[in-house]
């Protein structure tokens, strides 16, 4: 536990590092893998590239519950560390993966990424000093992200040195130093709380999104009416139907979906997932309309390497480190609700203009940083919505509940996205699928109705009064 009166030491320092650096890790690698999904997808001659993204991003949503309750009972330190480790397996599987189907299994592994956010600022909260903790909560959350500006240039080395598979090694050996530096710098918690593991929840809630998802993401290869498509979309329905109705009857079911009863908390977990599923989708496309050569004649493309896409993907790091601060200097005088509206609003604005104007650069990469902005005031809009939207006690489910959201429907929208895109399929050479000029229209645009939807359900987010508490207590509460 935290001891009242110490301050800063050297190995409190190297924790909150090893802590930022699983953070870091956490908040790029939607980015780096995207901008290297035009090269993997060409190695194994596939167009179901957003799987790459999809099963990291499932995973990640079915397996933070499960994890925030066995660190509940066997420890906070103990759970990060096999998070840590599983997310490190699952990235060497990757990287030497024979098959497109192993490959996938080791990006679901590194989903493990996904709940060492809680995991972290709860052991934070739990272990750190009270001298110590509101400033190392500020450093995190402030740093979250920051990776993202000059990451475009090392996906841009790594693709270039050693192909794809280097940017798992990379993965590989920062978990590994990581894992190490938190053995050795960070004490274990000593709370503990007694929990029911909904194992069965989870199986069901899982296979049931995946069924539905491969249906329909094989729907127009395998079509639409046959067996195989319609055995996975009903499968995946009745899975789900049976996980609704254990959830709702379970006493300690993985999703409590009677704690959606409350609106404004279905409304800031649905525009929480749809902010971060929009963005998911714009990042996931943009990489691959930059890499498509102009003398295809496409309508669309630059002929950039992973090194020359940083000059699109810079911009979105960039404003999404911006939007954060903004909402970090105006939370206290204007709502966050109307923050996240303005987040909506600019996430729609980039997606809408990518869409119709994407064959000259500069504009292109002014729509870049107006996403990147809107992605920046969103994702910093939403712990503040959660504490707008609930009572003190209940912030730690919501924030758990809202981590669920954001891992699902960004997960779901790129499948989407794809199943589209493979109905406008231009040509294939050399293993790279390009796809015609109104295919990529549609497939931003996607992105645009998400942020939309998004958006209007912001602007119903009633005008609750915030709670009025510390500022501390304010932050690590937040992010529990």
């Amino acid at each position: 536990m935290a001891r009242q009166n110490e301050g800063w030491s050297l190995r409190l320092v190297l924790s909150l590092v090893s802590m930022v650096g699983v953070l870091e890790l956490l908040a790029v690698n939607y980015q780096m893998i995207s901008t290297a999904l035009p090269q993997i997808s060409a190695h194994f001659r596939t167009t179901q590239g957003a799987w790459l993204l999809t099963a990291f991003l499932l995973a990640g949503a079915v397996l933070s519950p499960l994890l925030g309750k066995l660190a509940d009972m066997y420890g906070k330190r103990r759970l990060l560390l096999v998070a840590v480790a599983g997310a490190a397996l699952g990235a060497l599987l990757s990287a030497v993966a024979p098959s497109y189907g192993v490959l996938i299994a080791g990006r679901a592994l590194q989903g493990l990424l996904v709940p060492c956010m809680f995991l972290s600022y709860s052991l934070m909260r739990d272990v750190y000093p009270p001298r110590t903790l509101a400033m190392s909560v500020s450093i995190v959350t402030s740093g979250m992200g920051l990776i993202a500006i000059p990451s475009p240039w090392l996906t841009g080395w790594l693709l270039g040195s050693w192909g794809y598979s280097g940017v798992f090694w990379f993965f590989v050996i920062c978990l590994a130093v990581l894992l190490v530096l938190i053995v050795v710098t960070t004490e274990e918690s000593s709370v503990r709380a007694h929990s029911r593991l909904d194992f069965l929840g989870a199986l069901l809630l899982g296979t049931g999104l995946a069924g539905l998802l491969v249906g329909v993401s094989f729907g127009p290869t395998w079509g639409w009416g046959a067996g195989r498509t319609l055995g996975c979309l009903a499968g995946g329905a009745v899975l789900l139907a049976v996980w609704a109705g254990q959830a709702l009857a379970g006493r300690e079911p993985l999703i409590d979906l009677r704690f959606f009863k409350r609106r404004p908390v279905i409304l800031t977990a649905l525009t929480a997932g749809l902010s971060t599923g929009s963005t998911a989708v714009f990042t996931t496309l943009l990489p691959m309309m930059c890499m498509t050569p102009a003398v295809l004649g496409l309508g669309y493309g630059f002929g950039v390497d992973a090194k020359g896409f940083a000059l699109f993907q810079a911009p979105v790091g960039i404003g999404a480190v911006v939007g954060g601060l903004v909402v970090g200097l105006t939370v206290r005088r204007i709502r966050p609700g109307l923050l996240m509206v303005a987040g909506q609003l600019l996430l729609t604005a980039g997606a809408v203009l990518t869409a119709v104007s994407h064959d000259a650069k500069a504009p292109l990469i002014t729509w870049a940083l107006i996403e990147g902005l809107g992605l920046g005031m969103a994702y910093a809009a939403v712990p503040n919505l959660v504490i707008d939207a609930v009572p003190r006690d209940l912030q730690a489910s919501m924030s758990s509940m809202v981590q669920v959201f954001q891992g699902v429907v960004p997960a779901i929208l790129p499948v989407v996205a794809f199943t589209v895109l493979n109905s406008h399929i231009a040509t294939v050479a050399h293993g790279f699928v390009f796809y015609t000029d109104g295919g990529i229209r549609v497939g931003f645009l996607v992105a645009a109705g998400a942020s939309l939807a998004g958006l209007l359900l912001a602007l119903a987010l009633s005008p609750a009064r915030r709670t009025e508490q510390p500022q501390d207590d304010l932050v690590a509460e937040a992010v529990a």
